[in-house]
């Protein structure tokens, strides 16, 4: 039993190790380190950029081979436990129990993914992680199995938990309904609710709890709304001096201290004075837009997530703030429309901060055709994915095939954000010029 017991720790050490390197791969490295190797890949990705752009004829090469001068990683403020959301599956784990509550190690491909709890993780917060065991022991007490595959049945699926600098603590899971009816539904919520407000989940001091019916992997609000089982139905969050509510599904950068940094410096590379319109494209809960108006005439913010533009238009109002206004729509659809007839002469900065599939090319387009936008910051997660192909877009010549008729842009300064240490990834500020 010694040796079976001693064998199972390290295996268990190892599994352990296998996740930790997989979801922070730098996490071994001390934290100045992490940033040399996240400047070299920001280097590399603005030294492919700069070949691209020499590809359309464009002479973009700057020392180092660079299409823009590289300004040194900007390091978090925090960098242990920064993350504001968290998501957990509901799989197989290590041990065999189907309704391990944790993050992913293996792949498909090899059928050997197994679901591992997230407790060594280091860039998840302890309180993500107690509400994770909490959903756990929850769901292991449950008649219902945990749903792994849609096709083999199940109910039990994804938690996610979001927390704030208030101290306030929302969680959503996510349940497949299968052939239940809603009696049998009802008595599932209510058990739900039950456990996190006066059994042993109340240690999590959920602020609130919302339920989620969904035969998807994702969908939004509109396809499955929320239910809201316990609490009010918002969370709250400070930056930057301002009040920002936030909805399940809205977005909010996932570092808020590393936010404040990087919006603060957005506000400097704008350089608005007090009568510049500000365009904030996929704007979320309205951060960047908000945290700027005082800088600025006026801010106009586009937001696909219907529920997000609520909490913007909440956020401005409740901060005393008036000369915000917020459209609901995608950016492709909503912002040719604005631009096309835009016959404002004060200065227009646009800010566009979209999510890892890029912006749309009917935006890119509406942004280059725009003769008033001379001063463009976007903000990528990934800007070595779909972000290169926007970059490209801004910066090549006019091109009547592509109705691409305006000036073109050039990036004149990079500045990188480790709004996620411990992982490869950097949040890259690029301004744009013309």
């Amino acid at each position: 039993r010694n040796q079976e017991s001693s064998s199972s720790g390290h295996c268990l050490a190892v599994v352990l190790s296998r996740l930790a390197d997989a979801v922070t791969p730098l996490w071994r490295l001390p934290y100045q380190e992490q940033l040399q190797v996240k400047y070299e890949s920001q280097r590399k990705i603005l030294q492919t950029l700069a070949s691209r752009l020499e590809e359309l004829g464009i002479d973009a090469q700057k020392p180092g081979g660079l299409c823009c001068p590289l300004q040194p990683v900007v390091p978090s403020p925090i960098i242990n436990g920064y993350r504001n959301k968290s998501t957990f599956s509901v799989n197989r784990g290590p041990d065999g129990n189907p309704k391990t509550v944790g993050l992913y190690v293996g792949t498909g491909r090899e059928r050997n993914i197994v679901c591992v709890k997230a407790n060594h993780v280091e860039n998840i917060p302890s309180k993500h992680k107690q509400v994770a065991q909490c959903y756990e022991e929850f769901i292991c007490c449950s008649p219902l199995d945990s749903c792994i595959l849609f096709h083999e049945g199940g109910h039990w699926r994804e938690l996610m938990v979001r927390t704030t600098g208030c101290g306030h603590t929302m969680a959503i899971i996510t349940f497949h309904p299968q052939e239940l009816g809603q009696e049998a539904l009802a008595t599932q919520k209510a058990l739900l609710k039950e456990f996190f407000t006066c059994g042993p989940g109340a240690v999590c001091a959920l602020t609130l709890l919302y339920f989620q019916e969904s035969t998807m992997t994702r969908c939004s609000h509109e396809q499955s709304p929320f239910q809201l089982l316990h609490g009010a139905p918002h969370i709250f969050e400070e930056l930057l001096g301002l009040k920002f509510r936030i909805s399940p599904d809205a977005f909010f950068q996932v570092n808020t201290a590393g936010a404040e940094v990087l919006y603060q410096a957005v506000g400097e590379l704008c350089q608005a004075t007090g009568d510049t319109v500000l365009l904030d494209i996929c704007c979320g809960t309205g951060t960047i837009g908000l945290s700027l108006a005082q800088r600025v005439s006026k801010v106009i913010g586009v937001e696909v997530v219907e529920k997000a533009v609520e909490d913007a238009e909440w956020n401005a109002a409740f901060n005393g703030i008036s000369n915000c206004e917020f459209h609901r729509g995608k950016a492709e659809a909503v912002l040719p429309q604005l631009l096309a007839s835009w016959e404002d002469a004060r200065p227009l900065v646009a800010v566009v901060n979209p999510s890892r599939a890029g912006l749309h090319y009917r935006v890119v387009r509406a942004i280059r055709n725009c003769r008033s936008i001379r001063r463009l910051l976007y903000i990528s997660c990934k800007p070595e994915g779909e972000a290169m192909r926007n970059f490209l877009e801004l910066c090549c010549p006019p091109d009547p095939r592509k109705k691409l008729a305006g000036e073109p842009f050039v990036p004149v300064l990079a500045v990188p954000f480790d709004m996620f240490p411990h992982t490869v990834h950097c949040e890259l500020l690029l301004l744009f010029t013309r």
